[in-house]
């Protein structure tokens, strides 16, 4: 199901809840959403679409990649960069680094470890800080 895309900032603000195969639904909708904003957009975290729930999407070219209850274990080489977002208005200043590693669960909630770089890495830092009720 598509969703319209959340800009409440006190809701948005809040940081998010451990995710389960019961919120599989979520993931499907994150998919529909994102696919619906593929245009105007490269990521959304469930918050963006109304449910406080700790699960991300990205776009990688034709293909998506959800990541649940990510968490960064590891970044290097930071950088200064400006950003935007469907739920705000405007491009914001942020750091951000161009290398990490996430510990995450893949859709089928199994866990994983992986390392992203350059863009990639950039979108999933964006997602996370949703998830975790950062505001850029």
């Amino acid at each position: 199901m598509i969703h319209p895309i959340n800009k409440d900032i006190a809701f948005l603000s809040q940081r998010s809840e451990k995710a389960t195969p019961l919120d599989a639904s979520i993931i499907r909708d994150l998919k529909d959403t994102l696919a619906a904003h593929s245009e105007e957009c490269v990521g959304m975290a469930a918050n963006m679409i109304g449910f406080r729930k700790n699960i991300i999407i990205i776009s990688l070219g034709i293909a998506q990649m959800i990541l649940v209850n990510p968490v960064i274990v590891k970044k290097s080489k930071p950088f200064e960069t400006k950003e935007g977002c469907l739920s705000l208005e405007g491009v914001r200043p942020t750091k951000r680094y161009k290398e990490i590693e996430v510990e995450f669960e893949d859709e089928s909630f199994v866990r994983q470890r992986r390392a992203f770089s350059g863009f990639t890495a950039q979108i999933i830092q964006h997602e996370i800080d949703h998830c975790n009720g950062i505001i850029i």
